[in-house]
């Protein structure tokens, strides 16, 4: 249980995310998360990343019951400045990123998937922010880079969910495949990536960065000061004290 990585093919760093039942994060596997991306996007051997989940879906996002179990704040702000971190290795991993999603990626889930460089998905996979649902806001940030403005926020206000099929309809899963045959195509796609000048494939996932139209890390931190106030002002307990007991 946890994050590990491997490397399965030359170039290649496996980073896969294991918090069983359902890949819903503590604050420390967000931290852990980014160690293991930041390290690998440092290692000069290393020209691509596949981050990808084992168990029943990609990820759940934040862990909402250590949050309920925290009587104080310090649960909350290391969930925030957790995934600050993970989202920003995603997007800062000197390398590029391939997600390979299974099953759902919720919440925290779809801040990775955000800035990743390419998704690959199971045809099983459904993507969406249930924020609203969980007594927090965030990753509208990240959401707004795998659909238009005006459907990301009837997907946000409405917390429903979203096909792999639907995302690749609008160009932002590279490919969607058989839940069996996910990793392959992922590692597939990783090799074609890793077989190109390591130089300049570092150098050119630094230049794309740097067009970026929206600094997707202010955007971020800008999103998380309302989820903080949502706590502060009692909202986000009223709703998050109803998680796990819907009839």
């Amino acid at each position: 249980m946890g994050v590990s990585t491997a490397s399965p093919d030359k170039g290649i760093c496996l980073v896969t995310v294991d918090y069983p039942p359902v890949n819903a994060l503590p604050v420390q596997g967000w931290y852990d998360l980014a160690d293991a991306l930041r390290a690998a996007g440092r290692d000069p051997g290393v020209r691509c990343v596949v981050l990808a989940a084992a168990g029943r879906g990609f990820n759940a996002g934040v862990d909402i019951k250590e949050l309920q179990r925290d009587t104080g704040h310090d649960a909350l702000i290391g969930a925030n400045r957790g995934c600050y971190e993970a989202f920003s290795a995603v997007y800062e991993c000197e390398v590029p990123v391939v997600a390979a999603v299974n099953g759902f990626c919720l919440g925290g889930g779809i801040g990775l998937v955000g800035n990743a460089d390419v998704i690959v998905a199971s045809d099983d996979a459904t993507f969406g922010l249930p924020e609203l649902d969980r007594g927090a806001l965030g990753a509208a940030t990240h959401l707004a880079r795998l659909v238009p403005q005006h459907l990301m926020r009837a997907l946000y206000y409405t917390s429903r969910t979203v096909t792999a099929a639907e995302l690749h309809a609008h160009g932002s899963v590279w490919k969607v495949v058989p839940r069996a045959g996910l990793q392959d195509a992922a590692l597939e796609l990783a090799g074609e990536i890793a077989r190109k000048d390591g130089y300049l494939t570092r150098l050119a996932k630094a230049a794309i960065n740097g067009i970026d139209p929206v600094d997707v890390r202010r955007s971020y931190r800008f999103e998380q000061g309302f989820t903080f106030e949502a706590n502060l002002s009692g909202a986000a307990d009223r709703v998050r004290n109803t998680f796990g007991k819907e009839a």
